[in-house]
């Protein structure tokens, strides 16, 4: 063992996947070499899955480092990362793993290399669990933005539980730095828009039935906003399985996204699936926050990495959202706070360190 390793215990508070995605994601940008013990301890079945080694082994390219310990179900890896680099890179989970939480580990490292960071990303694109690609490109997006950054994305074909087999290719500009958000005002909603899909041997009229039951459910809260929800098929040629559901969003006057999301399965009827997208928005929008559960903790990460002081306004605290904090604090010099306001809101606030991106790879020695 390395003396300047950073010793990681993955049971900790949320103890998934989240813990090793964030602890890799830092180390590469920091060049901090880290050992994660009991990876997804607090998890039905423990160790790496298909979706966090992928996501390992592409840290471990971008950052020219050394992987240990990276098999599927290991409960404990070992990363010395070296310096980022720029470049193309793919990863291919050969499963339904989310290409989603892919991004989650990659993404934040391209922001800081040296040059455009170019992804090809095979797996799930609509898997339980896990965001759903649509919330990724649409909700994690214009919260990128807000910190200056963005990405170019492309779904080019879907893949659904258990086969996967989805496209999805990205270019990330790095930033010189991140700059700090004030996300206070959750204002008030002024359109919601959605997408209900099947594909496969589903029929179209299931996609059209969800659609129909959300704008009803929508506008009986919320009659004096504009309401757009459609139905449809994926074209055959651009979807891998059988897969059905619904993606919902909400923008408000202060430009706030909310996203909410609900997936077919045998045992749930289209009128389910519909109510449980259309429920997760309205609570989301009844919290008083500018985020939602979702994007919660995704955001620690950047807030800690920002040049200057964040503050988001947020509904009750998640458990990942306090495992991301955990896990910012310990390998960075971030500090947060968090204030628990009247309403029952929260502000989460933070002192970034003002990361930059690395202007030229260094030479070896």
């Amino acid at each position: 063992m390395s003396e300047n390793e950073v010793i990681i215990d993955g049971s900790v508070l949320e103890g998934g996947g989240q813990i090793l995605r964030m602890a890799v994601s830092l180390s590469a940008i920091h060049q901090i070499p880290i050992r994660v013990k009991n990876i997804r301890a607090g998890r039905d079945k423990p160790g790496l899955r298909a979706q966090h080694l992928k996501g390992l082994e592409v840290a471990r390219d971008l950052s020219g480092g050394k992987l240990w310990g990276c098999a599927l179900q290991s409960t404990e890896v070992v990363f010395h990362p070296r310096h980022l680099l720029g470049g193309e890179f793919f990863a291919d989970t050969e499963t339904a793993g989310s290409v989603s939480l892919l991004i989650q580990v990659i993404l934040p490292c391209a922001l800081f290399s040296p040059s455009e960071v170019q992804l090809t990303l095979r797996g799930g694109t609509n898997a339980d669990m896990a965001p759903q690609i649509d919330y990724t490109v649409t909700v994690f997006k214009s919260i990128l933005e807000k910190f200056g950054a963005t990405f170019e994305g492309c779904i080019e074909k879907r893949g659904y539980f258990p086969r996967g087999g989805g496209i999805v290719r990205m270019k990330i500009q790095p930033v010189p730095q991140l700059r700090p958000v004030s996300l206070l005002d959750p204002g008030r909603v002024t359109r919601v828009w959605g997408r209900a899909f099947v594909a496969g041997n589903i029929h179209v009229q299931d996609a059209q039935k969800m659609a129909e039951l959300c704008h009803h459910q929508i506008k009986s809260a919320y009659g004096d906003i504009k309401i757009e929800i459609i139905g449809y098929k994926e074209n055959p040629q651009q979807a891998v399985g059988n897969g059905s559901g619904i993606n919902l969003f909400a923008e408000t006057s202060t430009g706030n996204i909310f996203g909410a999301s609900s997936l077919g399965k045998r045992n749930l009827n289209v009128q389910e699936v519909s109510a449980q997208a259309v429920t997760e928005l309205l609570n989301t929008i009844r919290s008083g926050g500018c985020v939602d559960n979702h994007i919660q903790d995704q955001i620690i990460i950047l807030m800690a990495l920002a040049d200057g002081k964040s503050a988001v306004k947020c509904g009750p605290l998640t458990l990942h959202t306090k495992t991301a904090i955990y896990i910012a604090e310990l390998l960075t010099k971030a500090r947060f706070h968090v204030e628990e306001c009247p309403d029952g809101t929260n502000i989460i606030s933070c002192d970034g360190i003002g990361m930059k991106a690395v202007s030229s790879t260094p030479m070896d020695c």
